[in-house]
């Protein structure tokens, strides 16, 4: 691990403003923000990671969750992963949420790991973590050898000529079909941006993985208050059941009226470069009656833009067999 400047924030404008003080073309290369530290500190021992200066934000009191007046849900930015999931706010409400944080990580893990240190983790690629290799997300321009490698864990939606990684977070999967929306403090003010415009595709620059600029701090994480009789479930489909990133997973959110779909949001994850929203599939599903017929053509428009690599094409029809699946969770007696 290269030696680095460690500052403990007092307050939200001083980690803003630390946050901003050095930055180069990667994007925050050079500054990071720390919690829990379950992903940064792992990178930084690898040496993928190496900023000049790590501002730690856990004395900020960003760990509130609680119920706006407007019916929302608030979760700060330091929430640990364990209270978030067995919160009963959160289980009762958004089960999904809490079903794809207890299908993650470790419980060791979750209770330090944090709500946006979650949505901020990087990708598993083999290739990214191992410096012996080229990675354009790690170095851009150097290449991506996991294209003509080892790719059975990797993305077949969102890819680029540059980068075929995933995005390898539970938890925004889950938000993704909640309709998240993350708040923001930063050098130019505060922002709330729409979790389905927080990720970015990799392109040509796939160390660019999200909006963020540089100083940027995510203060917490709301969720729109839900309609009444909404279902939602998330399933995650591995390669063991214990400590696993997902193959595929799907998080589903349905409301029924006089026995048709009249609302209908799903997320796909371990698919995609980003955390997958599948909204024209969802426009497909509403007027429909809730059958295996209706979740199949969904799940079938939701694959259409699949592009495999060498070694995952397996993961078309399971993505489509897992969407299906979690829908008729939530709809059959």
């Amino acid at each position: 691990m290269q030696p680095f400047d460690l500052v403990r924030a007092p307050d939200r404008r001083t980690a803003v403003a630390e946050g901003a003080v050095s930055h180069t073309a990667q994007q925050g290369a050079r500054v990071r923000f720390l919690a829990g530290g379950t992903t940064l500190v792992d990178l930084m021992k690898l040496g993928v990671e190496h900023p000049d200066r790590v501002v730690d934000i856990n004395r900020l009191e960003l760990d509130d969750i609680h119920k706006e007046a407007n019916g929302n849900l608030f979760i700060g930015a330091t929430a640990r992963n364990s209270d978030l999931a067995h919160h009963p706010l959160v289980r009762g409400n958004y089960p999904a949420l809490s079903q794809a944080i207890l299908a993650g990580a470790s419980t060791q893990l979750r209770n330090a790991a944090t709500t946006a240190g979650n949505l901020l983790q990087r990708t598993r690629c083999v290739y990214f973590r191992d410096l012996a290799s080229a990675c354009n997300k790690r170095v851009p321009g150097s290449g991506c050898p996991a294209i003509a490698g080892t790719n059975r864990m990797l993305a077949i939606l969102g890819t680029s000529e540059a980068c075929v990684a995933t995005n390898p977070s539970d938890m925004a999967v889950a938000m993704l079909a909640y309709d998240a929306v993350v708040h923001v403090q930063g050098v130019s003010g505060d922002r709330q941006i729409p979790l389905i415009d927080f990720y970015v595709l990799p392109g040509e620059r796939p160390d660019i993985e999200n909006v963020l600029e540089p100083g940027d701090l995510v203060t917490h994480v709301t969720l729109p208050s839900l309609p009444a009789g909404e279902r939602s479930t998330y399933l995650k489909l591995r390669d063991r059941a214990s400590y696993e990133f997902a193959l595929v997973s799907a998080s589903v959110t349905l409301t029924l009226a006089n026995g048709t779909i009249a609302s209908a949001r799903f997320a796909l994850g371990g698919v995609g470069t980003r955390p997958w929203r599948a909204t024209e599939a969802e426009r497909a599903l509403v007027g429909q009656t809730p059958t295996e017929e209706a979740f199949r053509n969904a799940a079938e428009i939701s694959l259409s833009g699949a592009r495999p690599q060498s070694q995952n094409g397996f993961k078309i029809e399971l993505a489509k067999r897992c969407v299906v699946h979690a829908f008729k969770q939530i709809t059959q007696p």
